[in-house]
């Protein structure tokens, strides 16, 4: 029993081992996320509440997929990413500005709901740590918080951006320097690898989504008014050339 224990522990997780290119592959995913969403809810003219339609059924595919898999696949994992990202976009839209209830309600409505997610999955797994992806059950949990962090992200780079006033170059800056801080405290500090992950995973996000404006707003409003179909086409190519050039391995606990 105890070996088998120990195997059980050992498992690989369905999700990749957090590295460098993790989190670069990462930030492009959210910037993906926001040019592509736009480029549906906006340059389609779907509106918000269509596109969100559209892009939760991909999401829902995406996660069924991943969790039916024997084991990790670089192109589904880093594909159901980009499915939460790009409904994060829009359901984050929708939420702040067709409710009415701004970007400073929003980000705390969506806050709640990750920290809610992130509370239940403790509550039920014991740990919300990557390396214990390795059952549905857990990825249940690992993706509904990914979707809420995703859609949090959005919510805050846009109120970063507008609300506060720094615009996309300065949020983008805030989100930047922030995710230093955490990068500084993950090598020396004592603060708990899972926690700073988590921060890092939703700082990720707001990052992701001001980069995207940035290149796709007018130039009246900050932007570099590129064309979303353009900008999307190229984080698309980056991503699979990171993804191609460099091999990630899936994480492991380290139990």
């Amino acid at each position: 029993m105890h070996a088998m224990t120990a195997y059980t522990d050992r498992r690989s997780a369905k999700v990749p081992e957090v590295t460098l290119v993790f989190w670069i592959i990462k930030i492009a995913a959210t910037t993906l996320g926001e040019t592509g969403g736009d480029a549906v809810s906006m340059s389609m003219g779907l509106g918000y509440l269509v596109a969100t339609g559209i892009f939760a059924l991909l999401f829902l595919a995406a996660v069924t997929a991943q969790i039916r898999a024997s084991r990790f696949h670089t192109a589904l994992y880093w594909f159901t990413i980009v499915a939460t990202t790009t409904v994060g976009t829009t359901l984050a839209d929708f939420v702040d500005r067709k409710l009415g209830i701004g970007y400073t309600g929003g980000s705390a409505l969506l806050l709640a709901l990750v920290l809610l997610s992130l509370f239940l999955w403790y509550r039920s797994m014991g740990t919300v740590a990557v390396a214990s992806v390795h059952s549905p059950k857990a990825e249940a949990f690992y993706w509904v918080t990914i979707m809420f962090s995703q859609t949090l992200g959005t919510a805050l780079g846009d109120w970063t951006a507008d609300t506060s006033g720094l615009g996309y170059t300065g949020a983008a800056l805030v989100f930047g320097a922030l995710l230093l801080l955490v990068a500084a405290a993950h090598f020396w500090s004592r603060i708990s690898p899972t926690l700073l992950f988590w921060a890092a995973f939703i700082l990720t996000r707001p990052l992701g989504a001001t980069v995207g404006d940035f290149l796709d707003k007018p130039l009246a409003k900050g932007g570099l008014a590129l064309s979303r179909y353009s900008a999307s086409a190229a984080l698309i190519v980056f991503i699979v050339v990171m993804c191609l050039l460099f091999r990630q391995r899936p994480a492991r606990s380290a139990h």
